[in-house]
């Protein structure tokens, strides 16, 4: 057989290239190997049938938490790469230098899933996340420690994208600022971009943003009042706007508590996309209200972003931030990473981190996904989970993951 695996009949979206068009996909040896208007199926080994779909790069999850079982936010990426169309997972420190190690023989090798990472600032990445229990890793300054951070990115540079802190009255408690400025000469040192996470003052975001640099990312960027990006009557706030034309990256982090329907409006409305839709999928929203990073896309789209912008967002955009352009691309030659997509009509509701909810007609779905040219389809196909979203604020960790991963 001349390819492997053959995509066929699909709607081939590749935002990078600028690519729209009816097109066969071809794969052999793990890698794209043809993209042309017919293939013939004899040629392949393998094909999947995918007329009425959207055919489009494997979609790259800029935030999440899959340190699954070495932490107590972490899930499973291998349980949600098909369901979600996604490829590549970034963990978005999860692990500090102290337990990197540990996160990379468990999880990291074993995973059919490719899972690339920022480290920690914390020497103990997150250690202390739960329903019931939040004990911020920034909160002891003795644990953000430059010179561990900087060993540990040199150590595990082939996976290692940046430096990620945690700021805020949850995360960092009374160390202010301080977390963010030590993340800072950490990810310097290594010539490699900072995600910045900001939850509630102090600080606040007058005293983070003016530090990130070209390249950083603001994750949570949409996120609500307090530290929202907009003033009450929805004009955007300066020092936004200073951010973005300086090239700091917005990202969505939409997470448990981080997206505001509200605050997204005001910001498409005054043109501030985000550059990046990711999910900051964790055990304490996976089951609502972020999901994944698929359930965030079609949030997006409802809200007025067009496709092609969105799969941009979830693809080239978050590639290019981590410096993988080899990510995120359909072309000949490149990885074999592929989502087959489709939309799926109906009455969707959708739900943000303050319980706002917004109905939608559609939603984009997964068919299933390549990667490494292996063809991984959805077999767990369940569209209707945003309906049957209900918040467990009381459950302890133990309910809350055993309701995820089984008993």
């Amino acid at each position: 057989m001349q390819f492997d695996l053959l995509i066929k009949g699909g709607r081939v979206i590749d935002p990078a290239s600028g690519l729209d068009a009816a097109r066969d996909v071809a794969i052999a040896d793990g890698r794209v190997a043809a993209i042309d208007v017919a293939i013939d199926a004899e040629a392949a080994g393998e094909v999947v049938d995918a007329r009425d779909c959207i055919v489009t790069p494997g979609l790259v999850d800029l935030h999440s938490h899959v340190y699954w079982g070495g932490t107590s936010l972490g899930v499973d990426a291998d349980r949600l790469a098909a369901k979600s169309g996604t490829t590549t997972f970034i963990d978005a420190g999860s692990a500090g230098a102290g337990n990197f190690l540990g996160f990379r023989r468990h999880v990291i090798e074993r995973s059919k899933a490719r899972i690339l990472a920022y480290v920690n600032i914390s020497f103990a990445g997150i250690f202390g996340f739960s329903k019931t229990v939040s004990v911020g890793e920034c909160c002891d300054l003795r644990l953000c420690e430059p010179r561990e951070t900087v060993a540990a990115v040199r150590e595990h540079a082939d996976i290692v994208v940046g430096v990620k802190v945690r700021s805020g009255r949850h995360a960092s408690g009374t160390s202010g600022i301080a977390p963010v400025d030590l993340a800072l000469e950490a990810a310097d040192k290594v010539g490699l971009p900072l995600m910045a996470h900001i939850d509630e003052p102090p600080p606040g975001r007058s005293e983070v943003l003016p530090r990130l640099r070209r390249g950083d990312i603001l994750t949570h960027c949409f996120r609500p009042f307090p530290n929202a990006p907009v003033f009450a009557s929805g004009a955007v706030r300066p020092d936004m706007r200073l951010a973005r034309e300086r090239g700091v990256i917005f990202d969505i982090g939409h997470g448990m508590g981080s997206f505001d329907f509200e605050v997204a409006k005001a910001m498409l409305q005054e043109g501030l996309a985000p550059d990046v839709i990711s999910s900051d999928v964790h055990l304490y929203c996976v089951d609502g209200p972020a999901f994944d990073i698929l359930v965030c896309v079609s949030k997006l789209m409802a809200l007025g972003m067009p496709l092609i912008e969105v799969l941009r967002a979830a693809t080239q955009r978050p590639a290019e931030a981590i410096a993988r352009p080899e990510l995120g691309a359909l072309k000949v030659g490149g990885i074999g990473d592929v989502a087959v997509l489709k939309f799926l009509p109906g009455r969707f509701t959708f739900v943000d981190a303050v319980g706002a909810s917004l109905v939608a007609d559609q939603r984009l779905v997964s068919e299933g996904i390549v990667i490494g040219g292996t063809w991984w389809p959805n077999e767990a196909a369940d569209h209707n989970e945003t309906e049957r979203f209900e918040a467990h604020a009381h459950h302890a960790h133990v309910e809350v993951a055993a309701r995820h991963f089984g008993r």
